[in-house]
């Protein structure tokens, strides 16, 4: 039997996808290739873009169960300490955009949504299952798929394929074959930890980024406001292959690379003791609606556009790509599915890229050497609220 539209991956977009799609009268199957769903990383920070779309998809109430709503965006001096700016999130932010901004656990962010999509009942979800060949024709896709415990491999036909695997997505290697992810010689040092193992100092209300040269940190509560996140972005070299790209690290390499710190940063890194270390990979920003797939198959979240966190919008474009793609397949001006892929790529790709891009230059502005350093000091005192904010990307979805 041939499924009209199948995902592969049960990551955040995989299934934010389903979830869309379920909440659009459609039905799918979702491969995921792990035996049990799990989402690595610690925090994500959510704009008012996608906080609408999680309102009207249902889920608010679950949100405000789990996430934080900080009251202010600050900008600090990594070394000095001085507070170079601050932007008011909160219920400005609600008045602004209609919606506000949160902070998550990754891990609640993705519960959240296998929730929602049990409850809509749309979805068959299976699990432990391995794409191992993706090939086409005009009338459908083929996947071979394995169980990671099983000799054999069994064929399964698809209308559409939503490839929704990851920043080393198989689907798009298959598909697209363009390449892997390059290197972005930034590795990201994250941990989560209860509020109340740490010092009444060291227990922020809002999302504070410490910008210095070359690094930069940022913290924010997730969990309800009962654990900190905290990130550190730092200049380097992989610890072995990019694809092997979750570690334990090595709690004194970040303490002494950010030995000249101001000491509430040092507090703050020293009161962690353990931590996991990612090396960041991305794709230039897209250059065109092709980037989104090839004929039935369709690619949305990091398979698609990964991008670097300095504009805090990768899981929110995954989001906003599922919302997007359910409206396109449903769209009954659309006589066949190449044309609602069609429709869904031209319509998606020049957003992707342009905060692709945007996040490249945050990276660059955030880890500010010199004059440019100074430069990004002085506009921040003088026009924070302006330049922190983000009118273009919070307005459209």
């Amino acid at each position: 039997m041939q499924n009209r539209i199948t995902i592969v991956g049960g990551g955040i977009g995989g299934m934010a996808t389903a979830l869309a799609l379920a909440r659009a009268g459609q039905r799918s199957l979702l491969l995921e290739r792990a035996s049990a769903f799990s989402e690595v990383g610690a925090g994500i920070q959510l704009g008012p873009n996608v906080v609408r779309l999680l309102r009207d998809w249902g889920l608010m109430e679950r949100l405000k169960a789990v996430a934080h709503f900080p009251q202010v965006l600050r900008a600090r001096h990594a070394l000095s300490g001085a507070v170079l700016g601050e932007k008011p999130l909160g219920s400005d932010t609600e008045r602004r955009y209609g919606a506000p901004y949160a902070t998550i656990a990754r891990a609640d962010m993705h519960g959240l949504l296998v929730a929602g999509v049990s409850q809509a009942g749309s979805t068959e979800m299976r699990l432990g299952q391995e794409v191992t060949s993706v090939t086409q024709d005009e009338r459908a896709v083929h996947l071979q798929v394995r169980h990671p415990d099983a000799d054999h491999t069994q064929m399964v036909d698809t209308k559409v394929l939503v490839g929704a695997d990851g920043v080393w997505s198989r689907v798009r290697a298959n598909v697209m074959r363009s390449g892997g992810p390059r290197q972005t010689g930034h590795l990201a040092y994250r941990a989560m930890v209860p509020m109340d193992s740490l010092p009444l100092n060291l227990r922020p209300d809002g999302v504070t980024a410490w910008l210095g040269p070359d690094f930069h940190v940022v913290q924010y509560p997730v969990r309800a406001g009962e654990w900190l996140n905290v990130v550190a972005i730092v200049h380097g070299d992989p610890p072995g292959e990019l694809s092997d790209w979750d570690h334990s690290a090595n709690a004194t390499d970040l303490q002494l690379m950010l030995g000249q710190a101001h000491p509430a940063l040092r507090d703050l890194i020293y009161a962690i003791p353990q931590w996991r270390l990612w090396a960041l990979c991305d794709r230039p920003p897209m250059r065109g609606p092709e980037e989104h797939g090839l004929g039935r198959v369709v690619l949305v979240g990091d398979a698609a556009h990964p991008m670097r966190p300095y504009l805090a919008q990768g899981a929110c474009m995954a989001i906003e790509d599922a919302h997007a793609l359910a409206r396109h397949l449903s769209d009954r001006r659309h006589a066949h599915v190449h044309q609602a892929l069609a429709a869904f790529s031209k319509e998606r790709w020049p957003r992707n890229a342009r905060v692709q891009a945007r996040s490249i230059r945050n990276g660059e502005i955030y880890h500010a050497k010199g004059v440019v350093q100074m430069a990004r000091d002085i506009a921040l005192r003088v026009a924070a609220p302006r330049l922190m904010d983000v009118p273009w990307l919070y307005r459209s979805t």
